[in-house]
């Protein structure tokens, strides 16, 4: 076995004894869960991207279903989202019977490629990833939902501190809805965990329902039999985030400028550091936005993206922890089985035989950078 003395992983969590002296705190308070954490993240997290209303879930996936449930998407009804995604933001309309179809990318970004929109009559949801944290062309999108009667949900798992058009992504100056996620690579993280943010009141009060099996005990439909009663009125799930999450989430909430800033930083160093170089491109940052760089995606020129599978073991080996963001999610046969077939989006395709993505996160030192461009270097250099 191979003995590598120095790993470097695509993306990781950055905990500090303040995040941990956090939740050991709640630890020792009345409520671990359903308590006054969850609410304070929740406003710390809307007032932070400039919205009004945000709902915590324990994991990105179920805000999504939230989200679009919320929405009213449902069978009969269609959405579009881009393959270069995570599963979750297709998975998530079909879980409510909606038919997903697929809009290819950009070449240059991997995100959603505004002028190949296909709007039909039965489009209700339009759902944007900005890939890598790069900001889409939320306006083109918007222009284009609004002449349709669609609504749009960011998918912003991403995007959290990212800008567009001089705002925080979320601020939903285009969108109904925005989703951001809080696993362990993401700008901050409580364990497992996402949030939808909103302007609406309405659909405020239906993502609360959803993520608590559906069950309220305001605006009931029969009468109230005593100080107890509660109604389900929703068939929804237990999709609900803990206190002791919440309060790693604001702890880390704290440092999210500083993080987001690192990442920017270390974002230029690579740009610098790899300019003109023979062996792969960098994704350009939209020029209308700021990228939190949750990814540093790299596209591997013509003669070497014949040979990624070797060369990401070889990364690999060499300590490098790169990481492929995405499979065209039409390309699972979980899809395939529902009729999709490859060279449904070509440049998406393409895309994904060209990318790499290489470590990126705010602790990592100049010393760390120039190990990922030696070790880029040695293993290209054998093609």
């Amino acid at each position: 076995m191979i003995s590598i003395s120095k790993f470097l992983p695509y993306g990781k969590q950055c905990i500090d004894q303040e995040d941990i002296d956090a939740v050991t705190k709640v630890l020792s308070e009345d409520f671990i869960t359903q308590g006054p954490k969850i609410t304070e993240f929740e406003e710390e997290i809307a007032n932070y991207v400039g919205a009004k209303y945000g709902v915590a879930f324990n994991s990105g996936t179920s805000a999504l279903h939230g989200a679009y449930f919320a929405l009213g998407l449902e069978k009969g009804d269609e959405m579009i989202t881009t393959p270069n995604t995570f599963v979750a933001t297709a998975n998530a309309g079909l879980y409510l019977g909606a038919k997903v179809n697929f809009c290819d990318v950009e070449k240059q970004t991997g995100n959603i490629d505004a002028s190949k929109l296909e709007v039909s009559k039965n489009t209700k949801l339009i759902a944007p990833v900005h890939y890598s944290g790069n900001p889409v062309n939320l306006k083109e999108i918007a222009d284009i939902a609004e002449d349709n009667n669609a609504k749009i949900i960011e998918d912003g798992a991403h995007a959290l501190g990212a800008k567009y058009d001089g705002k925080k992504i979320g601020s939903l100056k285009y969108s109904e809805m925005a989703m951001f996620s809080f696993h362990p690579v993401k700008h901050i993280t409580t364990g497992e965990g996402g949030i939808i943010v909103t302007n609406d009141e309405e659909y405020y009060e239906r993502l609360q329902l959803f993520r608590s099996h559906g069950i309220t005990k305001n605006n009931l439909v029969n009468p109230r039999d005593g100080d107890w009663y509660y109604e389900m009125q929703h068939l929804g799930f237990n999709y609900r985030i803990t206190d002791i999450q919440c309060a790693l989430g604001l702890s880390q909430l704290k440092k999210l400028d500083s993080f987001v800033e690192n990442r920017r930083k270390i974002a230029e160093k690579y740009d610098e550091m790899f300019e003109d170089n023979p062996y792969f491109d960098v994704v350009k940052e939209n020029p209308d936005g700021e990228s939190a760089y949750h990814l540093y995606p790299i596209l591997l020129k013509e003669k070497y993206a014949n040979h990624k599978k070797e060369i990401f073991s070889k990364l690999r080996s060499e300590g490098l922890g790169v990481q492929v963001h995405y499979i065209p999610v039409y390309l699972q046969p979980y899809y395939q089985n529902l009729g999709f077939n490859k060279g449904l989006c070509p440049v998406d395709e393409e895309f994904y035989k060209r990318e790499l993505s290489i470590p990126m996160y705010p602790t990592l030192t100049d010393e760390d950078l120039e190990f990922v461009q030696e070790k880029l270097y040695k293993v290209f250099s054998e093609y």
